[in-house]
């Protein structure tokens, strides 16, 4: 509850990936971590979005290093490009997991033909991650973005791609529960191989897009907006907070791998960053070890460590 999230630790000469870095949440953890002197990537799915990003970026931060990454995680061939890209260019320090697919009243799928939500938000930020661990710097932190969804949710082994029973806020919370088994199971491979590289794991609380700072061209919130989400102020905020506990996930000297990060206050809705407990169904040792097998079969990416 010391951590000052307005006062990160300086990030100079360290490059940060982040997924989804051209909007929302991933954009405000770019944006901070460039505050902050690092040098942010973003890795986004569509260039003129991460253009604009990069442009209100810029105007925020005068001076910020930043560049950017074409990266689709809903297709493993665009993972394995923008992998390739991100190591040619050098060591990564950072590997924030941020960007996702959030619930559609429609099932979907990847270019590969799974489930979008458990495509994207799992697999293919775990194709990535594997990716890039020998890009990573030797005392890299790897945050991965859960979700409070993931306290409802359990896996269920024979139906992964949600095809027998696609509900679309359940999948979601699946989607999330898996990237917190993967972020567990992560640290617990890093250990075992004596690597002072630590997976930590965070999520935003409930993030109001209405709440959030203007950030033109990116976002400029019109008067409605505000109206509407002016009451939400009691128990939600904007994703400019919202990627604090994020940002402390990645920064924090004192943080451990393994550990899971999020707003201090009721429910975990809002407030300051602080260490947060998952649900125990997201603590599965089993579960995971299980989760990471079968996530190697599906991508074809395999833990070479």
């Amino acid at each position: 509850m010391t951590w000052d999230p307005r006062a990160v630790p300086p990030q100079d000469g360290r490059t940060a990936v982040i997924t989804g870095g051209n909007a929302g949440i991933g954009y405000h953890v770019a944006e901070q971590l460039a505050r902050a002197g690092a040098h942010v990537v973003l890795a986004g799915r569509s260039a003129e979005r991460t253009r604009t990003a990069l442009a209100a970026l810029r105007a925020a931060v005068p001076g910020a290093r930043a560049s950017e990454v074409r990266l689709d995680l809903a297709d493993l061939d665009s993972v394995h490009r923008a992998a390739g890209r991100l190591t040619a260019t050098g060591p990564v320090d950072l590997l924030v997991n941020n960007a996702g697919v959030t619930a559609s009243g429609k099932r979907a799928e990847t270019a590969q033909g799974f489930e979008l939500m458990f495509g994207t938000n799992h697999l293919g930020h775990f194709a990535l991650t594997l990716l890039l661990v020998p890009a990573l710097a030797t005392d890299a932190r790897v945050v991965s973005l859960g979700s409070l969804t993931h306290t409802r949710a359990h896996l269920d082994f024979d139906d992964l791609q949600s095809r027998s029973d696609y509900r679309s806020m359940t999948t979601y919370g699946r989607s999330k529960l898996a990237v917190l088994l993967f972020a567990g199971e992560l640290d617990r491979r890093l250990r075992a191989i004596g690597s002072a590289v630590r997976s930590v794991a965070a999520h935003p609380g409930w993030a109001v897009q209405g709440l959030t700072p203007a950030r033109p061209p990116l976002w400029e919130p019109g008067a409605l907006a505000r109206v509407r989400s002016a009451p939400l102020a009691l128990i939600a905020q904007g994703k400019d907070r919202g990627a604090w506990p994020v940002v402390r996930a990645a920064t924090d000297r004192e943080a451990l791998g393994g550990q899971y990060f999020g707003p201090f206050g009721p429910g975990s809705l809002k407030g300051p960053p602080s260490v947060r407990s998952t649900a125990e169904s997201a603590r599965d040792r089993e579960a995971a070890a299980r989760l990471w097998a079968v996530s190697e079969e599906l991508t074809g990416v395999r833990w070479e460590g």
